[in-house]
């Protein structure tokens, strides 16, 4: 990683990423997402079969106004070299006062949170889901969103979830019963404390 970007605080990095996947038709969707270095929060931005630079652009726009309403402001957005990532998309960060920074050639750990959540979501998710088709993805993705931010432990955070931490203090761990729910039409289980 760029020296001046790993000064930076994380919560003022944001890791961007297309990703694809296939539906039940043959077709390949193309979904944008971003993750929140310092949070690990994860945003499913859209999802398309064709991502132009006007639709590429405009989920950048969305993305500004999301995090700006949330009281957030970002210094670096990190990406790959895809080609839905064109100068275009990079402008509209750094009228932001953003600096966009492109990860070289074949480095997957130069933004190794966002390639992270790829691998997790593929694992967890996308290779044991048939998808019917964009809705369905959608659907699915947003659920998983859902999970990966209010349930799913992370190393960084201490085991807490991004939008859920930790309890404070558990004394006594006989006193609670675990309770599964299943998620994603049962590909995914959760697990909560109950008294």
């Amino acid at each position: 990683m760029d020296p001046l970007v790993a000064a930076v605080p994380e919560h003022l990095r944001v890791g961007a990423a297309a990703v694809t996947a296939d539906l039940l038709n043959g077709t390949t969707v193309y979904v944008l997402a971003v993750i929140e270095h310092g949070t690990r929060r994860i945003r499913i931005l859209a999802a398309t079969g064709h991502p132009v630079q006007s639709w590429v652009v405009q989920q950048a726009r969305n993305l500004l106004m999301d995090l700006d309403d949330a009281g957030m402001t970002v210094k670096f957005v990190l990406h790959d070299r895809d080609a839905s990532f064109t100068a275009a998309f990079d402008a509209v960060f750094q009228a932001a006062g953003a600096r966009v920074v492109r990860s070289a050639v074949q480095t997957p750990r130069m933004n190794a949170i966002m390639e992270r959540w790829i691998g997790s979501c593929r694992r967890e998710l996308l290779d044991r889901t048939l998808i019917w088709n964009q809705r369905h993805l959608m659907s699915v993705l947003r659920e998983y969103e859902d999970f990966y931010s209010t349930h799913r432990p992370h190393r960084a955070l201490n085991r807490a979830a991004p939008l859920r931490p930790l309890p404070d203090d558990v004394t006594d761990p006989d006193s609670f019963r675990v309770r599964q729910r299943d998620r994603a039409g049962g590909v995914i289980h959760e697990y909560r404390l109950v008294a």
